[in-house]
């Protein structure tokens, strides 16, 4: 039985007081939470901050991204894995939609940054999706192969099943249109019958599947009744405790 996730992500939005403080609040209105796992993810700037408010709880915080490159070195404004982790970070997002149309990653950049999130003793998510003129032409299934296949390229099935992913249409991020929950399951379908061909159905039957895009309350419970929906990556909607809250309890 795949534990659910339901993950936050703030984007490039609060202060660190703004963070800490929702991180207070959503900690007391998810107290009793144990049957699935709870992640939200700060900025940089709040990590630490975030990660001390949460630590002994049952929220886990996540960064956004990391840099591609172990250790330590001479890249300015790049972040590592290992620095990550050294705030008391669990997980790390990576190759989300903004990160692949704003800053130009491509899918060896995100397989760079998994090895390097494995290295450091943390769990990546791994994002894939397609555009709306991927969708509307009928490369979408294509389109989210593709990406799986360059993530995941070299790696063993161990280091896959580490890992977490999240199919995020690119079309319902932040638009208020969401895929309905029969399109979210053939593509979850799709992406997890993809890793089995690549390292084997065990590993595809355990890795844990979240849908991104547009998921509130109002759609969280009927999205999480499909059987390869192990989970939700929110946006918006987890910016608000309460909000966010209420998607974590859905039932």
């Amino acid at each position: 039985m795949r534990r659910p996730v339901i993950a936050g992500n703030w984007k490039m939005y609060k202060t660190i007081d703004e963070a800490v403080s929702t991180v207070a609040d959503l900690v007391r209105l998810v107290d009793g939470v144990d049957d699935r796992e709870i992640l939200i993810a700060p900025t940089f700037v709040g990590l630490q901050a975030v990660a001390n408010a949460a630590r002994g709880t049952n929220v886990l915080v996540a960064a956004q991204d990391c840099a591609p490159h172990p250790g330590q070195g001479a890249f300015t404004g790049e972040v590592s894995a290992e620095m990550i982790a050294d705030t008391g970070a669990t997980h790390v997002i990576v190759g989300h939609s903004e990160r692949r149309q704003y800053f130009h990653e491509t899918d060896a950049s995100v397989n760079q940054k998994i090895r390097a999130c494995l290295g450091a003793g943390l769990t990546p998510i791994v994002c894939v999706g397609e555009l709306l003129s991927d969708r509307d032409s009928g490369a979408a299934e294509g389109v989210a192969g593709r990406q799986i296949r360059g993530a995941f390229e070299g790696l063993t099935g161990a280091e896959v099943v580490r890992t977490i992913v999240a199919y995020e249409p690119v079309w319902a991020i932040g638009t208020g249109r969401t895929a309905t929950p029969e399109i979210a399951q053939q593509m979850h379908r799709l992406i997890r019958e993809t890793i089995a061909n690549l390292v084997g159905s065990d590993v595809s039957e355990a890795i844990r599947i979240l849908y991104g895009g547009s998921v509130k309350a109002e759609n969280v419970s009927e999205l999480m009744q499909e059987p390869d929906v192990d989970g939700g990556l929110v946006g918006g909607a987890s910016l608000d405790a309460l909000s966010f809250s209420r998607i974590v309890r859905y039932e």
